[in-house]
């Protein structure tokens, strides 16, 4: 049955997010999430975002380590809170903030921010 979210359901996909920070975890420089671990501030990298138009989709590397740091940041911090609500046994609540940071992960492997190639934890084409 698929009207209720079970304990089972959500073991599942905390498995399965947890697979796909992990994935995306390695592809970052991870001694800059290091330093900033508690707090990244994407003020700069924001303007950018903000400014963008279908023409001036080309940013620079630089610009392209600050997104890929803030969507795994993202992910990270709503599975965080999957985590905290699953202790809570609010499972409608975890099972919502596992499914935004999945939703992170998979948009930032979707725009090739983080090079991954598994069809099962992405929407992203094997290679």
């Amino acid at each position: 049955m698929n009207d209720k979210i079970t304990r089972q359901k959500l073991d599942k996909y905390f498995e399965i997010t947890s697979k796909a920070l992990e994935l995306c975890r390695n592809k970052l420089n991870s001694k800059r999430l290091k330093e900033s671990k508690d707090f990244l501030d994407m003020s700069e990298i924001a303007k950018k975002i903000s400014s963008f138009t279908p023409d001036s989709l080309m940013i620079s590397e630089h610009d392209q380590k600050m997104l890929r740091e803030l969507f795994f940041d993202m992910a990270q911090r709503y599975y965080s809170d999957a985590q905290y609500f699953m202790k809570k046994d609010d499972y409608v609540l975890a099972f919502a903030a596992l499914n935004y940071a999945h939703g992170w992960l998979d948009a930032g492997a979707r725009i090739k921010l983080f090079n991954v190639h598994d069809s099962k934890l992405f929407t992203v084409d094997d290679e």
